[in-house]
């Protein structure tokens, strides 16, 4: 039975919790004690007898699998099973004897569980740091599955100093392990984690590499909870946090260990009603307490936002930028765009302040021309003549359109628009058509009959100028008084090193390299940010200087923050010292913020974004090949915006600690048409 219902969560994996069992060769008993009594929505199940060794076996034996497939219904075994490999299975065992036994029965028995359509398979966790042949194996595995996913389970070890053993000198960051696992799978998109939670915690950035990475399921033992004052099971704040991180991501949480607590006996009232018709008490599951806790958990997260619910189709989802001068946008884009409020609220508070600062209270029914550049179908004309209701400024306002559809829209909306505010309580304004002169021309190549003293456009991109604003609006500067104020008047671009499994396995399914030299819009979900973000490149509007270029160049150097990954004591000479914190970055977050007038701006870098606004996504700039980074080796990073007669594009490449290709040479991939 799921945790709860969510608003947001319908169609979530995180709804459902299992439980780790031992092995039972009565399935179905095994399923009707641990669902039906006992609530859980699927089973961890070991799918053959612990003590099997394929070197014992008497030739043409039976193998001993936990039970025939005959005796669940196919829908059964892929909803309600997860197998669970052999736990003694080390296939990087010195002892050569045991090392092909692991060998086999790893094989036996995923190819048992592929027969029986199970969902996944838990693998057993590396033995030790070194575990090439085991990779090796796996991922022979991989080539040849079917729609089985595959959960290395890995322990989320602690790796603060403070809690080091000085003596010890194997100690391993289980991130490391598990990146070094899936880099010898080539990061195969069957491959995922089950990440064993245990009682301590690293740090908070180093748990945060984790929700960049593939986690299928988060397995908490009964050892990591705590006794709450009426004896119950609970967890800590920062596991309880943890928890919810993994609510949001959809990862499933299972249950696994014996009871640890004495739960109170219920009262007597309580317990009378707790025994069925023959006066016999019904078996209640003994982790049900734990269960009933994470349960408690889910339902105390507050539902997702309206905004966030629109959005979850999209999340994790790549999409091609627009190619807003090549193409002509269609009606259900506009649609999407015009619902964004918020963009428009803080365009028209710019404006207004443009026209309080350009036309003084004493200068009140003096006319300002105000051009919208790119009107589409005229939100922003309408929020100009909100703002210029709002000031008591009087406007002439040229609606400049090169999308031929778009402006039947205009047409339209200049008959109807008077209508459109009563109907909203908005504004009462006479004489639209009069006000609003409407023109179908791409704005670089119209000829204006007079100047304008604010030019308003809506041009930016999810990197600010990926959309061409620097090349429309340098085309449009000219019919901009010299004293003009433009809206935006300045944006700046800026970019975030990522771990980003997901992302990079789905640019990778392409199998070419266009693909990786290519920016995607994506609402990014299952990341991790590594760094804060960095400016890249600025724009300034109107820009009268003399040598202007809109080509850009930058160089910058990003620094893991030192908690992130895993730490050390050298016994020897009683020194501390720190091991390599390592971060994978699988390519780079873009994003952008702007200035409209002075103090009102607009933007989606995460530090500063504009809140409840939801008109632009995140831009991905893939990595052909993920680079490994540490703490105190920065990671050097290039970005170049190109232009051409016919194009602009964008080159981007690591130079530090490993030099990457660079990506997308001379526009070979990528590009935005002009």
């Amino acid at each position: 039975m799921p945790l709860g219902e969510k608003a947001g969560f319908e169609k979530s994996q995180s709804r459902y919790c299992g439980v780790e069992t031992e092995f039972n060769d009565d399935i179905p008993q095994l399923l009707n004690f641990n669902l039906s009594t006992g609530s859980f929505d699927f089973v961890v199940a070991p799918l053959m007898n612990p003590t099997y060794r394929p070197s014992l076996l008497e030739k043409d034996g039976v193998l001993p699998f936990a039970a025939s497939d005959l005796v669940l219904s196919p829908s059964q075994w892929s909803s309600h099973v997860v197998g669970k490999l052999s736990s003694w299975i080390d296939l990087d065992s010195e002892d050569e004897a045991l090392r092909i036994d692991s060998e086999t029965t790893l094989k036996q028995e995923i190819a048992w569980a592929n027969h029986l359509s199970v969902q996944a398979c838990i693998l057993p966790p590396p033995k030790g740091a070194s575990c090439a042949n085991y990779a090796r194996c796996v991922n022979q595995i991989l080539q040849g599955l079917n729609n089985m996913q595959l959960w290395l389970r890995i322990p989320l070890v602690k790796t603060d100093d403070d809690a080091m053993d000085a003596n010890s000198t194997s100690f391993i960051d289980s991130w490391e392990l598990w990146n070094s696992f899936r880099l010898l799978c080539e990061h195969h998109g069957q491959l995922s984690i089950a990440l064993d939670i245990l009682s301590s915690l690293p740090s908070v950035n180093s748990l945060g590499r984790w929700f960049g990475e593939t986690v299928a399921a988060a397995i908490i033992n009964t050892d990591s909870f705590l006794t709450n004052g009426r004896g119950y099971p609970c967890l800590s704040k920062r596991h309880q946090k943890l928890i919810t991180g993994f609510f949001n991501h959809s990862i499933q949480i299972v249950i696994s260990g014996k009871p640890a607590h004495s739960i109170p006996r219920p009262s007597s009232d309580l317990a009378a009603n707790n025994f069925d018709n023959n006066g016999e008490s019904p078996q209640r599951h003994p982790l049900r307490p734990y269960l009933d806790y994470v349960g408690f958990l889910f339902q105390r997260m507050d539902p997702l936002p309206e905004q966030e619910r629109f959005e979850l189709g999209y999340r994790d989802f790549l999409q091609s930028p627009l190619q807003p001068l090549m193409d002509n946008l269609e009606a259900q884009t506009y649609e999407t765009f015009e619902r964004d409020s918020m963009k428009y609220i803080q365009y028209q508070r710019a404006i207004s302040k443009a026209l309080l600062d350009r036309v003084p209270d004493d200068k009140a029914s003096a006319t300002t021309v105000l051009m919208v550049v790119g009107a589409g179908r005229g939100p922003l004309v309408r929020a100009s003549l909100q703002a210029a209701e709002e000031t008591g400024r009087k406007l002439k306002i040229y609606a400049v359109e090169k999308n031929p559809n778009a402006v039947v829209t205009l047409h339209v909306s200049s008959n109807e628009l008077t209508w459109y505010l009563l109907q909203q309580s908005l504004v009462k304004l006479e004489g639209w058509e009069d006000i609003v002169t409407i023109i179908s021309c791409d704005m670089r190549f119209w000829d204006a009959p007079e100047k304008a003293d604010i030019l308003v456009s809506e041009l930016l991109g999810s990197f600010g100028d990926n959309e061409l604003s620097p090349e429309c609006l340098d085309g449009a500067q000219r019919f901009l008084k010299q004293d003009g104020i433009s809206i935006p008047s300045s944006y700046t671009s800026f970019i975030q090193p990522l771990t980003a499994a997901k992302l990079y396995n789905d640019v990778k399914s392409h199998k070419d390299l266009v693909h990786f030299e290519t920016a995607y819009v994506v609402k990014m979900h299952n990341i991790a940010r590594l760094t804060p973000s960095q400016p890249v490149f600025t724009f300034t509007h109107p820009d009268y200087s003399t040598k202007k270029s809109n080509q850009r160049y930058k160089r910058l150097q990003f620094e893991i923050p030192s908690d992130t990954g895993s730490a050390m004591v050298h016994a020897e000479d009683l020194m501390q010292i720190v091991r390599g914190k390592i971060g994978s970055t699988q390519g780079f977050a873009g994003y952008f913020d702007a200035e409209l007038y002075k103090d009102v701006h607009l933007g989606i870098e995460p530090s500063i974004a504009t809140p409840n606004m939801f008109s632009w996504f995140a831009i991905f700039f893939p990595l052909r090949t993920p680079v490994c980074v540490k703490s105190g080796s920065p990671l050097e990073v290039h970005f170049w915006r190109c232009c051409g007669s016919s194009k602009v594009w964008y080159e981007w490449c690591v130079a530090s600690p490993n030099a990457s290709a660079i990506h997308n040479s001379n526009g070979r991939s990528y590009w935005v048409g002009l």
